[in-house]
């Protein structure tokens, strides 16, 4: 397929929604914008928000599901959590690990349904995070081209008898920064290699794009957000001429056999939340489905191909299914201490800053498919969902259907203050080299640079202020 049609193919979905719904943001309203600094978002996921500041804030079931979805939510919890087990196995519901894999359940990645980091000064290896891998090019259906002796990721991990495919290693150097008052900080600047790679060297123009699992809560309210609406913010040659050109990601639905909005993962490369499923149980733990049948086994890997496997697919409809439901169902937690001064003032300064370009804070969701405690909620992610120039410092250089190299999408806020609680860390970003919010702040570049430079110019109680209203999502 040649690129001039493929890229045809692609943007055409989104040229014909910007030519019905207008992308012109000089026709969209404002209201928002003038009142959502004094907005009261306790309830940031509508009637999906618990009240809940434990260690378990993350896991916790919307209200109201319904007695079938409850039973699919919990049957959803136990294959989220349970480990899979290489095959033949008496547990064959649970077979077909691998061969090769980077986690042996979901939970591995997601603790307590929260988020990834990157391994510790006292750790080397990869557990909950990985490098995914890709050659300059396109995919017969858009995607990035992935390695022929590799795949799509680099695997660390295999069942007996299967050699891994590398390990992955992290290094960092410090960076060094002040404020406007004066008050020093440092940054990390991360460095990636894959060493004991066991079927060559790789490509010299290898892209190699690290990614810790993000946190899960929310996401079938994500989905539930018109893709019109989305597409309507979308601005990509910046037609308003405010700095931000937040564009649209066009991606492969292998349920529709064409593209569609893409709204998840890091690049926003997986259009809905049952393909992100499927996609992260093959290329995570290597379990294939009817969506991706195949096994994750490049042709190199013959040890790989000839191992057995736990069914044609391994994992059933059904399965899939109560995962998806229970992965679209967890709650978020409610914002606290919301009336604070510092957290008011953080508010307004999080307006002043710009940060709302695109890290929109509400949205108004739609039927969900999943259930009506999820439809017509207004919600408060603070995420556009598009994607974002965020500069040279964050870049990967590698494109991923419509984004390129230095483009990422929005993640959203909410949940954000109880991460540390949840998952004793604070590693933020793609890859969690950001230590702390005001960290993660300071690597913006690209269309975030005057927000990180409003930061900068902050005084010390201002930036506490910010920090506070964050830190109360």
């Amino acid at each position: 397929m040649n690129d001039k049609f493929l890229n045809a193919k692609i943007m055409a979905p989104l040229a014909l929604a910007c030519m019905l719904l207008s992308c012109d943001q000089s026709k969209q309203p404002d209201q928002a914008v003038e009142t959502e600094e004094q907005a009261d978002f306790t309830r940031l996921a509508g009637s999906a928000t618990v009240f809940d500041e434990t260690p378990l804030a993350y896991s916790r079931e919307v209200a109201k599901l319904g007695l079938e979805h409850s039973r699919a939510f919990n049957r959803g919890r136990a294959f989220f959590r349970d480990v899979w087990v290489t095959a033949p196995a008496t547990t064959s519901s649970r077979d077909g690990l691998g061969p090769v894999f980077n986690a042996r359940s979901c939970e591995a990645c997601h603790v307590e349904d929260g988020r990834g980091r990157p391994p510790l000064e006292d750790e080397s290896v990869f557990t909950s995070m990985l490098i995914r891998l890709s050659i300059p090019g396109r995919s017969e259906t858009g995607g990035p081209l992935p390695l022929p002796d590799y795949g799509d990721q680099i695997q660390n991990f295999a069942i007996p008898g299967v050699p891994i495919e590398g390990q992955p290693k992290v290094r960092y150097q410090s960076q060094a920064g002040s404020f406007a008052d004066g008050t020093p900080y440092e940054l990390l600047v991360p460095s990636y290699t894959i060493e004991d790679l066991n079927f060559g060297a790789l490509p010299d123009d290898t892209r190699m794009s690290p990614r810790v699992a993000p946190a899960m809560i929310g996401l079938g309210l994500l989905e539930a957000i018109p893709a019109e609406e989305i597409l309507a913010l979308a601005d990509p040659e910046d037609l308003d001429g405010d700095g931000i050109s937040g564009k649209a990601n066009m991606v492969w639905s292998v349920e529709a056999g064409s593209p569609q909005l893409g709204r998840f993962g890091w690049k926003a490369n997986q259009p809905t939340l049952k393909q992100q499923v499927a996609g992260a149980f093959r290329g995570d733990i290597g379990i294939s489905s009817r969506l991706f049948p195949s096994e994750n086994c490049p042709a190199l890997q013959s040890d790989c191909a000839a191992s057995p496997h736990g069914g044609e697919p391994e994992l059933l409809d059904t399965i899939l299914d109560d995962v998806v439901l229970y992965s679209a169902a967890l709650a978020v937690p409610a914002q606290r201490r919301s009336q604070d001064p510092d957290v008011r003032r953080g508010q307004q300064l999080f307006h002043e800053a710009g940060c709302e370009s695109c890290h929109r804070s509400t949205w108004v969701t739609g039927d969900s498919e999943h259930s009506p405690i999820l439809s017509q909620q207004t919600i408060h992610p603070f995420t556009d969902l598009l994607l974002h120039d965020m500069g040279e410092a964050l870049a990967d250089q590698r494109e991923d259907f419509l984004a390129n190299g230095n483009e990422w999408r929005t993640p959203p806020l909410w949940g954000l203050g109880l991460l540390e609680k949840v998952n004793g860390h604070m590693r933020l970003l793609h890859d969690g080299r950001a230590r702390s919010i005001s960290e993660a702040i300071l690597w913006h570049g690209g269309e975030g640079e005057n927000a990180k430079q409003r930061f900068l110019q902050f005084s010390e109680s201002e930036r506490q202020a910010l920090l506070r209203f964050l830190e109360s999502l």
